[in-house]
């Protein structure tokens, strides 16, 4: 029995340590990963604390759709109610980090990139200690990272209706998660029929934009993928009842609740508040109900935007009533409107000013001190909330905990963290090559094929179309979520971190496939 068992052990050290050896950048980029999260979750226990943590924890404990936030990450934070810590929520949330880092690197290897490139495109998920710390926050991002990233490695995947309906599903998820996932239903839509419609033209079921048979379309052997000479109507159709019918359901709930159409009731509000950044009364001429949310202060000595939804002093909040009133969302929506109509140029370069802070060096204090200062891990043990939501949610927090809450910061073990968070993150000035790599080396290879064009037309020409094409879903998918909160609310640096492990996605796809052996 002791021979035997000594051959079994033998056997299995001899499969795996070829394979640990084959992987073994992306081990040690994971293990490290792995480490720094155990000594944050023993440096702060049992997690950190942000503003908007306890309208969440609120919505877990009452169940009914929150004016400001979808319910998704609230429904999270109620799976772990039972075991009555939030200790769980965050030792979760740190696995949902290893879990996107580990399909990072699965979606760049099994197109037969380079190891190292993979281990590479993972290590700003698994090492940056920005993310560790919002991991350990009790805020949607964590979750909704995981969801964005989990979608786009299955549109790279061959395309049946079972991977259209988890990939619908996944992105519902991520909408009642954040609700600037909404406009990515529309975007995977429309990716789906172009590269179902190239498969379909190139008459083999093969499309022409697949990652090695992924994003799009697949070999007509399995059922439910497209076929020759038809576009993919059918799998879209798919996709977007799987994406449509939960966000429509949400959506009946949200009406049931509060008789008004959507997913939330700040649009308005949020987009009024990214405006007055450049909005000119004296420009836009509003009539008399409007021109109570003027401010006559000159754009450049305003405050941040999210000020004008949180300070009792702003023309919105002055109005009679809670901010988030039907009336006042929809006043405040005829203004931002307005505004955006009377000074289209001014909103477009504030847009772009808001869009460029995600590319600069360092971590400039941005938009404030006090919301610069939660991304950072803390020295000394929080204060209690000061926001009276926020009151009224540590109650409803205490009875999730079964006890007090607030964060305990242990010694030497958050201190390594914070020295670690000085130095390792991902600065904005590298992302931006980051996301420039991907369309300038293919309009480059496009220029390339163009003067010498390939007399291929088989099916390696066909394979060497496909891995060129890979990348364009996860960079657009990274930039659209750049982008809209730009567009439609204010930058913070939470916002780039869910778009930076696909835009390294997105990079490491543009290197050449590894050959076959």
């Amino acid at each position: 029995m002791n021979a035997g068992g000594r051959g079994v052990r033998v056997s299995m050290v001899g499969r795996v340590a070829p394979w640990a050896r084959r992987h073994r950048w992306f081990l040690g980029v994971l293990a490290l990963g792995t480490a720094l999260r155990v000594v944050t979750m023993l440096g702060y226990r049992p997690a950190l604390w942000f503003p908007d943590s306890y309208s969440y924890v609120v919505t877990a404990m009452r169940p009914k759709p929150d004016l400001v936030r979808p319910a998704g990450y609230s429904m999270f934070l109620r799976l772990f109610e039972p075991l009555h810590g939030f200790g769980f929520v965050t030792l979760a949330q740190h696995l949902l980090g290893l879990l996107t880092g580990v399909m990072i690197y699965l979606a760049v290897v099994r197109r037969r990139r380079p190891r190292w490139v993979g281990a590479l495109a993972s290590a700003p998920v698994l090492l940056d200690a920005y993310q560790i710390q919002l991991e350990h926050l009790l805020v949607s991002d964590s979750l909704f990272t995981f969801l964005i990233v989990a979608a786009v490695c299955l549109t790279l995947r061959p395309l049946t209706w079972r991977t259209a309906l988890a990939t619908g599903l996944l992105l519902a998820a991520a909408t009642l998660t954040r609700t600037v996932a909404l406009p990515l239903i529309a975007a995977f839509g429309i990716l789906l029929l172009w590269f179902g419609s190239r498969a379909a033209r190139a008459g083999n079921g093969t499309a022409g934009g697949a990652a090695d048979g992924g994003t799009g379309a697949a070999t007509g052997r399995a059922s439910g993928r497209v076929r020759r000479g038809r576009l993919p109507w059918r799998v879209t159709g798919v996709f977007l009842a799987a994406a449509l019918v939960p966000v429509a359901a949400y959506g009946g709930w949200f009406w049931a609740a509060h008789h008004r159409v959507g997913l939330i009731g700040a649009n308005g509000v949020f987009l009024y508040a990214r405006t007055m950044s450049f909005a000119d009364c004296a420009v836009m001429r509003p009539p008399a109900d409007l021109a109570v949310l003027c401010d006559d202060r000159p754009p450049a000595r305003r405050p941040p935007s999210q000020e004008y939804i949180w300070d009792p002093d702003a023309p919105l909040v002055r109005l009679p009533g809670i901010t988030f009133l039907r009336e006042t969302d929809a006043l405040a929506g005829r203004f931002a409107w307005l505004a955006i109509r009377s000074q289209p140029l001014d909103y477009v370069a504030t847009t772009m000013d808001e869009l460029a802070r995600s590319f600069v060096w360092g971590r400039p204090v941005y938009p404030d001190a006090e919301t610069y200062g939660y991304y950072e891990f803390p020295a000394d043990t929080p204060g209690p909330p000061g926001r009276h939501p926020a009151i009224v949610g540590t109650r409803f927090a205490e009875q999730y905990e079964r006890g007090p809450i607030g964060t305990r910061v242990v010694e030497p073990y958050a201190g390594v963290m914070r020295a670690y968070q000085s130095v390792a993150f991902l600065p904005g000035v590298l992302l931006l090559p980051v996301l420039l790599f991907p369309p300038l080396v293919a309009v480059a290879r496009f220029a390339v094929r163009r003067l010498a064009p390939s007399k291929g037309t088989g099916a390696g020409s066909r394979r060497a179309e496909a891995w060129r094409a890979a990348w364009a879903v996860p960079w657009a998918v990274a930039g659209l979520l750049l982008f809209i909160p730009a567009a439609t609310a204010e930058f913070d640096y939470r916002y780039v971190l869910p778009a930076t492990p696909l835009a390294c996605l997105a990079a490491a796809l543009m290197v050449r496939p590894r050959s076959r052996r």
